[in-house]
């Protein structure tokens, strides 16, 4: 009789010590880690001004912004995934190398991550009970996708492809245009 190969799987706190020794970014999920893929030059310049936007808001409040190097623990999924950008406005949110109650996090559309985004970190996502906003960004075309929790805890889904962005984090009140989130990035003809 064939046994199945056993997979060797990782501890939480050896994941986290791993992490902050590797050059390399890994997600976890279940024991397992995936190393991240790198991003061009539309994807980081559309999660840059994301955050730029996002940063100016939050200025002089209790609510921090974070880029691509700040994971964000799933407990419910036993998971860290590192999101392009996340905001969060729980003052007891404040674990140095995660974060757990995110208001909003937003992931830039790649070929290669697109169904995990779309799938399996937007499963996982919803689990986070502070969680208000899941965007969707695409890098080859104006379009921000977001996924909006509503009072009844329900989740509504909008497609915006001109106009203005608006997001309600903690006492926050933010409003950008997609032209401010686009800016300076050359899609395709």
């Amino acid at each position: 009789m064939n046994l199945p190969a056993q997979i060797p799987t990782l501890s939480v706190p050896d994941y986290l010590e791993g992490e902050q020794e590797s050059p390399i970014r890994h997600e976890y999920v279940a024991g397992r880690v995936v190393a991240m893929a790198g991003a061009g030059e539309a994807h980081n310049r559309i999660a840059g001004n994301l955050f730029f936007h996002l940063r100016s808001a939050t200025r002089g409040t209790p609510c921090g912004v974070f880029v691509s190097d700040m994971k964000v623990r799933v407990a419910t999924h036993d998971a860290f995934y590192y999101p392009d950008v996340v905001l969060t406005c729980d003052p007891t949110d404040r674990e140095s190398l995660y974060k757990a109650s995110p208001c909003l996090i937003a992931e830039v559309l790649s070929p290669s991550t697109e169904t995990i985004d779309r799938r399996e970190k937007l499963l996982a996502y919803r689990a986070l009970t502070a969680l208000r906003y899941y965007l969707l960004v695409a890098q080859d075309r104006r379009l921000v996708e977001v996924y909006q929790r509503g009072a009844d805890g329900s989740w509504h889904y909008q497609a915006i492809e001109d106009g203005e962005l608006a997001f309600a984090c903690g006492d926050l009140d933010i409003r950008f245009t997609l032209a401010d989130l686009y800016e300076d990035v050359v899609l395709p003809a």
